[in-house]
């Protein structure tokens, strides 16, 4: 079934043909699942034909609030992207005539709709659509915005992430992200910057910023901020297929490549990492047979070609003849490396700890990354003194700095536990639990510090034992 062109040039959406025509809960979930999977296409689709980001916000949320109103009552739609795709258009459609933007305005933006997406019968979305994604992801990453404000912005659009998401990711305020990305729409409206991809020179400058991003909306995915769920595979399947693509754009990047590989080799542990009621399980208790052994080999693959490619001074990746010394590693690189330990290791106690600890000191000494001396000393518990380890984060990281930091607390539990320390591992597991936003979390962390021996059972699921 195809849409029509009514009163000019307004589309009018598909009918309500309909797979699944129950309602209720069932239906508000599909919607969940499909608005987090595809709103990030949606809107950069929209940004691209109307040049503003609010505006095409503003049109994509009216279309969730359309389908989160018809839908259950009248069945989601056998199309249900292209459905919300061609209701945003319409609602923004309406706010150009309802501005009086012009009818050659209006006749431009009708005639494009029309061509792009009603030349067959069936109602998909552009074929070029992701890419739309990967050029808004660029847009963001201009370089007349901070960097804090390009990755809440791209995380904003192409996430789909809301203001106390990303205020828990970037541990700032929830009314200093709202200003950032007030601040950074209005900063790229008011330097009149095309919807479009960037020319190849502007893109090299932006690629270290967009692979920020994308690996941000995929730890989301991985442990969202908040909300009562352990994982979220769509954001994680999104950020995949943005590092795909990504990758092929920039074959030549080391760093590139070593993001693909790390997001390839994380996400295949996605499977193992909840149980059939959707409780978290932990690394050293998960089915290694349920990990995805393609998506390993495809990681480890990915981390051969970043490795080459900075070992070469030619920028084929296949070409090994012109090797030369390594680089020293980035972020990614060796992030990516730490993944592999890990993916391939046959089971928990076999694990290289001691490369993987040396790894995570490296990316300490390099980026000054809490999170990285945090999992270092997580690594290094595995191999030394629980108590030495211990002494020596809290000498170099600044706790009151990070009160609110989840992982602090929960690593500084476990190696409170391991020391005999029960009463204080279980007031570190009851503090990441406060400060936690995600409530699968919060009862594996308050489990643990019931199990630590003191308080009372606030535990309320059931977390792997």
């Amino acid at each position: 079934m195809g849409g029509t062109v009514t009163d000019g040039n307004r589309i009018d959406p598909l009918g309500d043909d309909s797979g699944d025509p129950a309602g209720g809960s069932q239906v508000l979930r599909r919607i969940e699942a499909i608005w987090r999977l595809d709103a990030g296409r949606i809107v950069a689709a929209l940004a691209r034909w109307t040049g503003d980001f609010q505006r095409a916000e503003d049109a994509a949320q009216d279309a969730l609030i359309a389908a989160l109103e018809h839908w259950p009552t009248r069945g989601v739609p056998e199309h249900p992207t292209a459905w919300l795709l061609r209701t945003a258009r319409n609602r923004a459609i309406d706010h150009l005539r309802r501005e009086q933007r012009g009818d050659a305005l209006l006749g431009d933006y009708g005639r494009e709709i029309a061509r792009s997406h009603f030349a067959g019968s069936t109602p998909e979305c552009r074929d070029d659509a992701r890419h739309d994604a990967l050029a808004l992801l660029f847009i963001a990453c201009h370089p007349t915005l901070s960097p804090d404000t390009r990755c809440a912005l791209a995380l904003r659009i192409i996430g789909g992430l809301d203001n106390a998401a990303l205020a828990r990711a970037f541990l700032v305020p929830e009314a200093t992200i709202a200003q950032r990305i007030v601040r950074g729409k209005r900063t790229l409206a008011e330097a009149r910057i095309r919807f479009e991809m960037p020319s190849a020179a502007d893109c090299r400058e932006r690629l270290g910023s967009v692979r920020e991003v994308i690996y941000l909306i995929f730890t989301e995915g991985h442990v969202p901020s908040q909300g009562a769920e352990w994982a979220q595979p769509d954001l994680c399947h999104m950020a995949l297929r943005m590092a795909r693509i990504l990758a092929q754009a920039a074959a030549d990047d080391a760093e590139t490549q070593a993001l693909l590989a790390l997001i390839e080799l994380h996400g295949a542990r996605l499977a193992a990492r909840m149980d059939e009621q959707g409780h978290p399980v932990l690394l050293e208790d998960q089915d290694r047979r349920k990990w995805d052994r393609g998506g390993i080999r495809r990681g480890l693959a990915a981390l051969a070609r970043a490795n080459r490619l900075a070992r070469t001074r030619d920028p084929d990746p296949n070409r090994e003849s012109d090797a030369g010394p390594d680089i020293a590693p980035g972020p990614f690189r060796l992030q990516a490396a730490i993944a592999a330990c890990h993916a391939t290791a046959p089971t928990f106690a076999a694990t290289d700890w001691r490369q993987i600890a040396a790894h995570y000191a490296t990316l300490f000494a390099s980026t000054g990354s809490p999170a990285a001396r945090i999992h270092e000393a997580r690594a290094a518990a595995q191999l030394d003194d629980p108590a030495r380890v211990l002494a020596r984060l809290d000498a170099e990281l600044d706790v009151r700095a990070l009160a609110r930091y989840v992982p602090l607390h929960a690593v500084r539990g476990d190696l409170l536990e391991r020391c005999g320390e029960r009463a204080a591992a279980a007031v570190a597991f009851r503090l990441a639990a406060e400060h936690s936003g995600n409530a699968a979390e919060q009862r594996l962390l308050l489990a643990r510090a019931q199990r630590a021996g003191t308080g009372p059972d606030s535990h309320k699921g059931h977390p792997p034992q």
